[in-house]
This record gives C-alpha cells, sequence and structure tokens, in this order.
C-alpha cells in the first residue's frame, strides 16, 4: 500500500528502495517506516482512495476468508501498512479484527508522521496476543500468515506459523511455508477438505 500512495506523491522509487531492505530484514522496520511515512508528507487525503482502490487481493483470499468464517474461525489482518487500506478489506471480507499503522492528516494532507505506536515486529506479536485473548482463543490454537521479516515474531508467537511466498529470514522462522501463489492454499496446511471449502462457497 505504501508504494501506492508513494507513486501519488512522485516517490516510488524512494520508497520502493527502502521497503524492500525492510521486508528482507536489512532495517529496523519503524524506523523504515517513519523514513518511507516522511516522504509521503503533503500527499492530499483526496487521493487516499485511488491508492486505495488499486490495491488487489491476492488471489484466493476470499476463499481462504469465507471458507475459515464458515468454519468458525475468527479471521482478522495484522499490518505494518496502514488502517486506510486495511479499512476497505476489513469491510469487503467481513473480518473480525484488524490492526495498522494509522497516517496523521492535518488540513486535509499527510504530516509525513504517524498516529500512536508503530505496528511493526514485535507490535504485530502482541496484536495477535490481543486478538487470541479477545476472541478468547488459546495461543496455541492461533494460526499466523504471513511474507516478511517483520512478521517473525507474529508467527514465533502463534500456535502455527505459515510463511507464504516469504522471504528468507521469514520462512527460516516459520514453522512451515507454503510457495503459490493462491492464499486459499493455505487452508490445506490446516487440513480443510475440498469438500469443506466447496461447501462454504455455498
Amino acid at each position: 500500500g505504501i508504494d501506492v500512495l508513494a507513486e501519488r506523491a512522485g516517490v516510488g522509487p524512494q520508497v520502493a528502495a527502502v521497503t524492500e531492505r525492510a521486508m528482507a530484514g536489512e532495517l529496523d522496520f519503524a524506523d523504515s517506516l517513519r523514513e518511507r511515512v516522511a516522504l509521503l508528507t503533503g500527499l492530499a487525503v483526496a487521493d487516499e482512495p485511488e491508492a486505495r482502490d488499486r490495491l488487489r487481493l491476492t488471489p484466493g483470499a476470499r476463499t481462504f476468508v469465507r471458507t475459515l468464517r464458515r468454519l468458525g474461525f475468527s479471521v482478522g489482518v495484522v499490518s505494518g501498512g496502514f488502517t486506510v487500506f486495511t479499512d476497505r478489506f476489513v469491510a469487503e471480507l467481513d473480518l473480525d479484527f484488524a490492526a495498522a499503522n494509522e497516517l496523521e492528516v492535518v488540513d486535509g494532507r499527510l504530516t509525513g508522521k504517524l498516529v500512536g505506536p508503530i505496528l511493526d515486529r514485535a507490535g504485530k506479536a502482541r496484536a495477535l496476543e490481543r486478538f487470541a485473548e479477545q476472541f478468547a482463543v488459546p495461543l496455541s490454537q492461533t494460526v499466523a500468515v504471513g511474507d516478511g521479516a517483520n512478521d517473525i515474531d507474529m508467527l514465533e508467537v502463534a500456535g502455527l506459523g505459515i510463511a507464504f511466498n516469504a522471504k528468507a529470514a521469514l520462512r527460516a522462522a516459520a514453522d512451515t511455508s507454503v510457495n503459490v501463489p493462491f492464499l486459499d492454499s493455505v487452508l490445506f496446511v490446516l487440513g480443510i477438505s475440498r469438500e469443506e471449502i466447496d461447501e462454504a462457497a455455498v
């Protein structure tokens, strides 16, 4: 999401370079996020909807969420990105919970700062713990799926940590890895049958 905002702000290459280094674990996520957000200073809030609507769900995401929710799972998103993006997907997919970073806005423009604590690597793990407690689910029964180094702590806290098309640092920390481009393939890792997936689609 930040890369799309960066394009609107005319700083795409600069932000993309920092993002890549952060995802590979070469930079501290919180510092890199502040650096990237600072580059967005002055971007009009009016540009956010267009940027938000350019994002596309990973193939299989709707099937993934629909199947899990029909089977009684609580499903949500814990993102190092921004609420302007996660709010859209919470509404579209009817997710049970969400946590993300909030961009500060003054007079209709981004200030280049964030509101509240940064949802970084450690923050993602705390969010998982918070949501597990909220839904009365033992941590041993939680599943976390991630793709970058900032997901390591969250996957380690979860009962099952799954690296999805992930960077090497996360694959090394995960319980298992899935390297196909469809998010619903994770359902098979969870022992959910094709029959159950098909039933959830009805």
